[in-house]
């Protein structure tokens, strides 16, 4: 029974596999965003979010943690350096996976993996999301009366603060 077993062995040696989620999580961060199937998405996605995540902090010992998760000096300075900076108010959920269909040769589900916040084109859709927004019939005859009776009130207060500055 697999009772608690519940990790991808993606049809590799356990070797294969840490050396090629390795190599993907290098990839994911140089590139911010790379295409490959779903289920080695899926295992990148659990294999490199706490990466992310210990990369906040900027101590020796979550560089050496990650370090030897990656095996890549590089990967580990642009990590701490660009990426940290980008995600540090971001409680997690670093990575955003996108199905994208079907590979021709063997069907295998394709999707495209990257980090959050480096995907200008969503961000900026987000950013269009909150300034548009509608207003239906009742609410805006509401707002029409509330706008109506705010000058009435300021105007009191004006003259209220107008009194003590001309009293000295």
């Amino acid at each position: 029974m697999r009772h608690n077993k519940k990790f991808n062995h993606l049809g590799r040696t356990t070797s294969h596999r840490k050396a090629m989620l390795s190599n993907m999580a290098s990839s994911l961060i140089q590139h911010k965003r790379i295409a490959t199937t779903l289920a080695k998405a899926k295992a990148l996605q659990v294999y490199v979010e706490p990466l992310l995540t210990k990369s906040k902090e900027d101590t020796t010992h979550s560089r050496r943690m990650v370090f030897s998760h990656l095996q890549n000096k590089e990967m580990v300075t642009e990590l701490f350096q660009n990426v940290s900076v980008k995600i540090a108010n971001r409680p997690g959920g670093y990575t955003r996976i996108l199905r994208t269909g079907f590979r021709l040769g063997d069907n295998a589900e394709m999707c495209i993996i990257e980090l959050v916040d480096y995907n200008e084109n969503m961000l900026k859709e987000k950013v269009a999301k909150k300034a548009a927004r509608t207003r239906r019939a009742g609410s805006a005859k509401k707002a029409e009366a509330a706008t109506e009776v705010a000058p009435a009130v300021e105007a009191p207060v004006a003259a209220a603060e107008e009194t003590p500055a001309s009293a000295e």
